[in-house]
């Protein structure tokens, strides 16, 4: 299914567009049927909610990177005070799909600084401002805090399951996390390993 309108501020709908048609944003046939929702998650102000059929994450994880620190300080200044890192949760495109607010997405390229949909880059709600995801090329880093959860157990599980594995770029933070974890210079597994960080 094809989005049959555009996306406020960003860029009119073309046939060239075939994104849209794809996980997240829609399902074709070749995708599959989409499975049992396992999670939920929206902005702030609830416009935008998708649903996740794949109970754990890929992987789970903290990034201390120049980039993140800024675009998050920035996106969250009217929430909150700011993000010294982002925590992000990687599923496969097809584990997630948007079930409202389509029209209230609004994408930002980082590495080209404009509001485009050019892979990867930053999406957030048009509205209250939320970052609701990155869109990588083959994957999604989602925000765990915007899953819905009921306090109690499904708090504790959720914090469980979604907890990180590693900090990335450890090496640019600008807090110390003595959690045990394994701290990397870069991307994890592709770059130096921090031994006796904190």
């Amino acid at each position: 299914m094809l989005w049959p309108f555009r996306v406020p501020g960003i860029m009119p709908y073309s046939s060239e567009d075939k994104w849209m048609a794809n996980p997240p944003y829609g399902r074709r046939p070749e995708n599959g049927p989409f499975g049992e929702v396992q999670w939920r998650a929206r902005c702030q102000c609830q416009r935008v909610e998708y649903e996740i059929s794949r109970r754990e994450p890929l992987d789970s994880k903290f990034c201390h990177c120049n980039g993140c620190q800024t675009l998050h300080v920035t996106a969250f200044l009217t929430i909150a005070q700011g993000a010294p890192f982002q925590w992000a949760a990687i599923f496969h495109k097809d584990d997630v799909q948007f079930v409202r607010g389509h029209d209230s997405l609004y994408f930002y390229n980082s590495s080209t600084m404009e509001p485009v949909h050019s892979l990867p880059c930053k999406i957030s709600c048009s509205n209250c401002h939320s970052l609701i995801m990155d869109e990588g090329r083959h994957v999604l880093l989602l925000y765990p805090e915007l899953i819905k959860h009921d306090t109690g157990p499904d708090r504790q599980k959720l914090k469980e399951i979604f907890y990180p594995k590693s900090h990335m770029f450890y090496s640019q933070r600008v807090v110390d996390i003595p959690d045990g974890k394994p701290k990397w210079t870069g991307i994890n597994g592709s770059s130096e390993l921090m031994e006796g960080e904190p």
